[in-house]
């Protein structure tokens, strides 16, 4: 018997077609497949903008957010919009960093540590993303970012030799090289199947924000929270090109509309959430605390490695996008 995963993406698949190919002079509906919980702000956020989309075109357009990953695996996402079996998704663009090494741009480690710093890093690598997804069949929307990225474990970390021997998520490229490169287990646990990764001692450990912390429910198995703050993560929300193109201009100016407000919005929310996340955490019982010189001084190490690592990937245009954030 089919889950229900398949037999909702079975649905979607046989429905695309038509919706592909569908003007938006009668009601469209469109399907928006995302990775997190629903009361995570990218999920809320999402659903605001299917708010605004549905307002703007009086109803002719209506978009369903599927949060939680109910629809596709995270890593999935970007491929059935693209290929059409969903309209619209958003998903952490850094797991695709294997495709191009633009998507991973904004985990370099300590590049850009700030919300500010992390703008001005997207507005300088944008148009390289835009260029990328474009030869993919996907039109970018808008993207919103993570909080800043801190270090769960079960035990005190005094320096980076404490973290050998973790049973370490990886969930992008640059996860999995630091669990490497500090003698780590890694296992690839995307953010919808952490909290039975935690539950079930699949792994004691992982780098990732405040609010994947709280959506996980960290406390209930991890102890300490290094904040690390090593980089700033986003997530993108994409529609497929042809949807796109299918709509009348009315239709089109109202999702860039809606997309505009919608990006100013998520920065917005997690600028606003990032220190109650921190806060919840110490509610429940986990020390929140700064790294150690010693360990700051471990992960920036490190952090130099997998930097050289990027840059050497991604070559003279990532070189051209990195100068150009510098100069900002």
């Amino acid at each position: 018997m089919l889950n229900r995963r398949t037999a909702i993406a079975a649905f979607a698949l046989g429905c695309s077609a038509f919706a592909l190919a569908a003007p938006a002079s009668a009601q469209t509906k469109w399907n928006l497949p995302a990775a997190y919980p629903s009361d995570n702000p990218h999920s809320e956020n999402l659903v605001l903008f299917a708010k605004d989309v549905e307002t703007a075109t009086s109803g002719k357009l209506q978009i369903t957010v599927h949060p939680g990953a109910a629809l596709f695996k995270a890593p999935e996402i970007k491929r059935a919009v693209a290929s059409g079996q969903a309209q619209m998704g958003e998903v952490l663009m850094s797991l695709h960093e294997n495709e191009d090494p633009v998507f991973g741009i904004d985990v370099v480690p300590f590049l850009a540590t700030s919300f500010a710093d992390s703008l001005k890093l997207y507005k300088a690598s944008k148009a390289a993303v835009e260029k990328k997804l474009d030869s993919q069949g996907v039109k970018l929307l808008f993207m919103v970012p993570w909080a800043p990225q801190g270090v769960y474990t079960k035990k005190e970390l005094s320096t980076i030799d404490d973290m050998k021997g973790l049973k370490w998520r990886a969930y992008n490229v640059g996860t999995a090289r630091l669990g490497e490169l500090l003698g780590m287990q890694s296992v690839t646990i995307q953010a919808a199947e952490l909290p039975q990764a935690l539950a079930t001692g699949v792994v004691n450990s992982f780098m990732s924000s405040g609010g994947t912390g709280y959506d996980s429910k960290a406390w209930e198995t991890l102890t300490h929270f290094y904040d690390v703050q090593a980089w700033i993560p986003k997530d993108a929300t994409f529609v497929n090109k042809a949807a796109f193109d299918a709509l009348d201009k009315p239709t089109q100016e109202a999702i860039l509309k809606a997309s505009a407000a919608a990006e100013a919005r998520g920065w917005k929310m997690w600028e606003e959430k990032t220190n109650w996340y921190l806060d919840q955490l110490k509610a429940k019982g986990m020390k929140v605390q700064a790294p150690s010189a010693a360990l700051a001084a471990g992960f920036k190490k490190a952090g130099e490695t997998l930097t050289a690592d990027w840059l050497k990937k991604a070559g003279a245009d990532g070189q051209a996008i990195v100068d150009a954030y510098k100069k900002m």
